[in-house]
């Protein structure tokens, strides 16, 4: 059987913490931004963690 390979895609878009958890960057930061107030923009900046929900297979396509 070879070996799983890890989904490009979702090697550049998710790390993992010290503790195990996934972290993962908000969408909508990118572009249309003057219609976005200072605040939206200031929370969207920072990352947060992947629910728990998506973590299994999040997990599958990092193969760990």
């Amino acid at each position: 059987m070879p070996k799983m390979k890890t989904n490009a895609a979702a090697k550049k878009r998710f790390t993992f913490t010290g503790t195990g958890k996934i972290k993962r960057k908000h969408a909508y930061h990118s572009h249309i931004l003057t219609k976005k107030t200072k605040k939206q923009k200031r929370n969207l900046c920072y990352a947060s963690t992947v629910s728990a929900a998506d973590e299994a297979k999040i997990k599958s396509l990092l193969v760990k």
